[in-house]
């Protein structure tokens, strides 16, 4: 009991203040150093453990709820190995895992990742992919986005992904295997996308550069900008105008993507190694960073509604998408997911059939799932799965 009274005694009044008036028990973050870390082996690698395991001096226990996934103590660090350098693995939460896998990802989908930045998550669903379908990732920071390229090369999974900077909330682009939806687009004076490379035009390279000095975020027009694609993205070979191509809201219904990750952003506050990351960032940094005002009342969960409510619209009809956070708040998950289903007809919340193995608890919301240290042995988060049904179920729905 002391331990973890001293262990409480290092955050400062204003986050044991966030925490009550949340009704989060404090207590959670003494469980950090309990807490293993886990990675993932990429397919094709899954006889490589005992070699894995020499490099980096510990056993990799096999997560027997979660495919592929491994967990190991928590003070081993992989970056050194060669395992982790030559792309065999890459760390990702568990409970992260778990919301990718809600999906229920098969060959061929076309997948969104509208929060997509540091990568991991993507990386995931890439690998699920296989050789089939395409992945598009978003984000609106420039240098999040650019580490989140770094990973995909890095394990050799950018073949079929896109990623744009862009704002999650208005975010537009359908994927690119839709062109019967639209009309071609014929512009003889418009370069065609080619191959991608980092070895840009000194033109283009200088007019990115300025435009860093005076946003590191978005693009000046509000444009989506293309980051990275792949071979098989769909991108080479097409103008500008038919990779930005409009739709009209209804056609999304059909050329829209099968399936979509909200991994919102959030107050973080259940991401317990984040947390602790302070200690050595400043307390002044999270309170700017986590508990400002004006980022967890209204303003917050506006951006994550808003960006639940996008992604369920660029969804395909019979699509599923799965709404998360690292939040443990209850203003930032069950009332968001909450609100948007009561505006939305043809919305339908759903069971996740494979969590009953999970070891998580229900959330406030029916059929929603919390993970947390206590319980699940991983960072805290929220999963919601949502439905788009058809017109049709819709309507039956409403009557």
């Amino acid at each position: 009991m002391e331990e973890e009274t001293s262990k409480l005694q290092q955050f400062p009044e204003s986050f044991l203040s966030f925490l009550e008036a949340n009704g989060l028990d404090p207590s959670i973050y003494t469980h950090a150093d309990s807490i293993p870390r886990y990675v993932r082996l990429k397919p094709g690698f899954e006889n490589a453990v005992q070699e894995i395991e020499s490099q980096i001096n510990c056993k990799l226990e096999k997560v027997k709820w979660l495919p592929g996934f491994y967990s190991i103590p928590p003070h081993v660090h992989i970056a050194r190995s060669k395992a982790y350098q030559q792309g065999m693995m890459y760390g990702i939460d568990a409970a992260s895992g778990a919301a990718v896998s809600a999906l229920g990802i098969s060959p061929g989908d076309h997948v969104l990742d509208l929060c997509a930045a540091p990568g991991a998550k993507l990386c995931m669903m890439l690998d699920l992919l296989g050789d089939k379908g395409s992945a598009t990732g978003v984000d609106v920071a420039r240098h999040r986005l650019a580490s989140c390229r770094t990973l995909l090369l890095k394990y050799g999974l950018g073949e079929r992904s896109r990623l744009f900077l862009a704002d999650g909330t208005i975010f537009s682009v359908p994927p690119t295997t839709n062109l019967t939806c639209d009309e071609p687009c014929v512009d003889d004076h418009e370069d065609t996308f080619k191959q991608w490379t980092s070895r840009r035009p000194y033109k283009e390279r200088k007019q990115e550069a300025k435009a860093r000095k005076i946003s590191s975020v978005l693009p000046q027009n509000g444009q989506p900008e293309i980051i990275f694609y792949g071979q098989s993205s769909g991108v080479i070979g097409l103008k500008k105008k038919q990779l930005y191509r409009s739709l009209d809201e209804n056609d999304y219904a059909y050329c829209g993507y099968d399936k979509v990750l909200v991994d919102a952003e959030c107050t973080h506050d259940g991401s317990i190694k984040h947390i602790q990351k302070f200690e050595q960032w400043g307390w002044t940094t999270l309170e700017r960073r986590v508990l400002d005002a004006e980022r967890t009342d209204i303003s917050l969960a506006s951006l994550q509604l808003n960006l639940l409510r996008n992604g369920f619209r660029l969804l395909k009809e019979a699509g599923t998408l799965v709404y998360s956070t690292c939040s443990l708040t209850h203003a930032q998950n069950e009332d968001v997911v909450d609100q948007f289903l009561a505006e939305n007809s043809s919305a339908e919340l759903q069971e996740i059939e494979m969590a009953k193995d999970w070891p998580c608890r229900s959330g406030r919301t029916p059929k929603t799932l919390r993970f947390d240290p206590a319980t699940s042995a991983t960072s805290g988060l929220f999963v919601a799965k949502i439905r788009k049904l058809a017109l049709k179920e819709t309507e039956k729905n409403v009557l």
